[in-house]
């Protein structure tokens, strides 16, 4: 069979992780999954309005690539207001908060994902950055600093796993006052306060297993049969933004795995059960299958 054909094109890259994410799961499993479905509701949607396109998640981490290297900017600085936005009802040591980096160079796309160096820097950056903080290459701030109302700190040059030369890197620094335009308008982030009811502390642990198993059916059946047994429920914004899309695309299977790497040792056989639920013949169901008959025994 022929392989699939390699492209190469110069794109702008953001990766986005959370800061902390392996102890808020520690410390809440159940309120941690609320919160990162509240949360990533909110990133997808601004990434898809600065017309930027996914390529990878992986548990907390996000990975897009966008047509321009001001849309990916102006989408960071939108994405760190709205999340702060949502943080602001949420107690400190619960809050999640996002790191992201920023490179524009040559990346490689094969079978739907992208590869390279040029992905590699601004996963690297994204980890050089404080939490609710933006760093980007020396390339992305030549283009930006005469076109956005915030300043650039030189952190020097760092050197970066996996790439042979230093990075020289900098960081954003931009007031909440900042208004990042995607696509031709300002971003509004006013809906942050409608999908953050994600992340309610009222929402308990077979309602989050539930909202987990069914948030992202084709058609929105699964969905509206959330609304009809949860009509007040945490999720309820957030049910109804997706019933709103016209189309909802297919699934990455780096959903599945992080899914059930957030479940996998969970005390809660709700959570295994809402595993089963959504992959009844995933990867991961004779395994769960197993850890389910541990939690009867």
């Amino acid at each position: 069979m022929e392989a699939p054909p390699l492209r190469r094109k110069l794109a702008a890259i953001l990766a986005a992780d959370i800061e902390g994410y392996s102890r808020l799961m520690h410390s809440d499993e159940e309120r941690t999954l609320a919160m990162l479905t509240g949360h990533r509701a909110t990133v997808d949607a601004l990434i898809e309005a600065a017309d930027g396109q996914i390529f990878g998640t992986a548990g907390d981490s996000v990975l897009a690539e966008f047509p321009s290297v001001v849309q990916a900017f102006n989408c960071a600085i939108a994405i760190q207001l709205a999340i702060d936005a949502a943080n602001q009802d949420v107690d400190v040591e619960h809050q999640m908060r996002f790191r992201i980096g920023i490179n524009v160079g040559d990346v490689m796309v094969k079978n739907g994902d992208i590869f390279g160096d040029g992905v590699n820097i601004a996963a690297r950056l994204e980890s050089l950055a404080d939490a609710g903080g933006i760093c980007v290459t020396r390339g992305v701030r030549d283009h930006m600093r005469d076109r956005v109302e915030a300043t650039f700190e030189d952190m020097g040059e760092q050197s970066v796993k996996n790439i042979a030369r230093p990075v020289r890197v900098f960081k954003v620094v931009f007031s909440d006052d900042y208004e990042p335009v995607l696509s031709g308008s300002p971003a509004s982030v006013d809906f942050v306060d409608d999908t953050q009811s994600a992340s309610r502390d009222h929402a308990d642990a077979e309602e989050v297993a539930f909202w987990e198993a069914i948030s992202e059916d084709d058609d929105g059946t699964e969905v509206r049969l959330y609304l009809e047994r949860y009509p007040n429920g945490a999720f309820v914004a957030l049910a109804n933004v997706r019933l709103d899309r016209e189309s909802i695309p297919q699934e990455d299977p780096a959903v599945e795995v992080a899914f059930w790497e957030s479940v996998r040792d969970s005390s809660k056989a709700s959570m295994i059960e809402a595993y089963l639920n959504r992959y009844p013949t995933g990867k991961f169901a004779e395994l769960a299958k197993i850890l389910l008959a541990e939690h009867d025994m």
